[in-house]
């Protein structure tokens, strides 16, 4: 989630990334890219767009950070890392997920979502496919039982 107000709310898919590397796309950000480096599908809306989330050194992050949680933050794309000055690794996202105004808290009310504290190396895990299985599983309780669950229920 990347905001959340009167407006509606706005936020990124994690855990999915395309074939498309960042190199040869935006050549600029590409060394600094986590790895795998390749451009995530943040989501359907605005596919074209693309949103960079960078985790930085606080005290170094500039103008051209937004912080979002911590060190991590929106970086602008359109500026040389060289002007974003302390960036340690940046995530790039295709599209993002979008919710009315009310709509995400009605879902929330449904229960539709595991509501759960995010950690900032969430953004830049290594092996994307196995996120949503290591944040289930540092869960306490009922909800990290889940991490034993099949992956593909008809293997139980």
């Amino acid at each position: 989630m990347l905001e959340h107000g009167d407006e509606g709310a706005l936020g990124v898919v994690l855990n999915r990334p395309s074939e498309l590397p960042v190199s040869g796309t935006i050549d600029e950000w590409s060394d600094m890219a986590a790895k795998p480096s390749v451009v995530f599908i943040g989501g359907p809306v605005s596919p074209s767009s693309v949103i960079a989330l960078a985790t930085v050194h606080l005290d170094d992050a500039g103008p051209n950070w937004n912080p979002v949680m911590g060190r991590l933050g929106t970086v602008d794309l359109e500026v040389s890392p060289e002007e974003v000055p302390g960036v340690e690794q940046v995530r790039l996202f295709a599209g993002y997920a979008s919710w009315e105004p009310g709509q995400l808290e009605a879902e929330l009310v449904d229960e539709a979502w595991f509501v759960v504290d995010a950690e900032i190396a969430d953004i830049h895990a290594p092996e994307p496919g196995e996120l949503w299985w290591t944040v289930i599983g540092r869960q306490q309780g009922a909800l990290g039982r889940l991490r034993n669950y099949p992956r593909e229920p008809w293997h139980n």
